[in-house]
């Protein structure tokens, strides 16, 4: 009796496991069918899909876009991309969940170029309301440009992370008791777009995009999105790697950004760690 037991609850957890990994199969949406996922919605031709991989260029005339022809209100998305080489200096390439309306939420990942052999900045921030201001800049710690790196936002009722690799570098946990708005209303569509900045985007402006380099182009593939998946994590580990990347990579936040909010931080700031 206690081996058939044993079999028994052998059995039961393969097919829990089974059953888990069906659930996310069944509420998974996307992969590399760009076609059936997104629309090129500006640049005249810039935006192009071929195959499996969706191209973005900038040239002196145009940037381009696109967006998804879903919407989405919770769940994981995921993108590989591979950013604009070279002298990407004066370009940005972003990459955001939003909704519509002077209201609307968005969470974004903004990509700001820089000149040859220098790091790119990985700018997030995140809208609730129609209010933003709650930047966060990194280093990354490898060339976002010679290779294609996975790009993920895990969008929950409880907490919104953004990750690199499987790398947590961010969290925006819900602190509606502590009077912060959290997006968890309004559905959102992923949008894309390769533009000029600039006037702001390198150096505060002082690095010129050098159009003798265009076209500029980035690249993405495999996109995918489980709108039914859970957040799945070690704690302890999760935490770890932010306060690695906040420790080692971080070059912004608007939490100690004592000259910008010289009477009072927003309110989620005082959580520790959480922003």
């Amino acid at each position: 009796m206690a081996s058939s037991s044993c079999l028994y609850a052998q059995i039961s957890s393969i097919l829990l496991i089974f059953s888990i990994q069906l659930f996310l199969v069944v509420y998974a949406d996307g992969g590399t069918n760009f076609n059936n996922n997104f629309d090129i919605t500006w640049g005249g031709g810039r935006g192009k899909i071929t195959g499996d991989i969706l191209t973005l260029s900038l040239d002196r005339v145009s940037g381009s876009g696109f967006q998804s022809k879903k919407e989405y209100l919770f769940g994981r998305i995921d993108m590989q991309m591979k950013l604009v080489p070279g002298n990407s200096a004066g370009t940005v390439t972003a990459y955001y969940l939003s909704s519509q309306g002077a209201s609307h939420d968005e969470i974004d990942f903004e990509f700001l170029g820089n000149l040859t052999g220098e790091p790119y900045t990985l700018h997030t921030n995140v809208y609730t309301q129609g209010k933003g201001e709650r930047e966060q800049q990194f280093r990354m710690w490898f060339d976002p440009t010679s290779h294609f790196h996975t790009y993920s936002i895990i969008w929950t009722p409880r907490t919104i992370l953004f990750l690199v690799d499987e790398t947590p570098i961010r969290e925006f946990k819900n602190m509606e008791a502590m009077g912060v708005p959290f997006p968890k209303h309004q559905p959102v569509r992923l949008y894309s777009s390769l533009w000029n900045a600039d006037e702001w985007a390198t150096r505060g402006g002082l690095v010129k995009t050098d159009w003798s380099k265009a076209p500029f182009t980035a690249s993405y593939r495999n996109f995918n999105v489980k709108s039914g998946a859970f957040l799945r994590r070690n704690m302890q580990v999760h935490s770890q790697k932010l306060k690695w990347v906040r420790d080692n990579h971080m070059i912004y936040n608007y939490c100690t950004d004592n000259k910008r909010f010289q009477h009072g931080f927003p309110p989620e700031c005082t959580a520790s760690g959480s922003h």
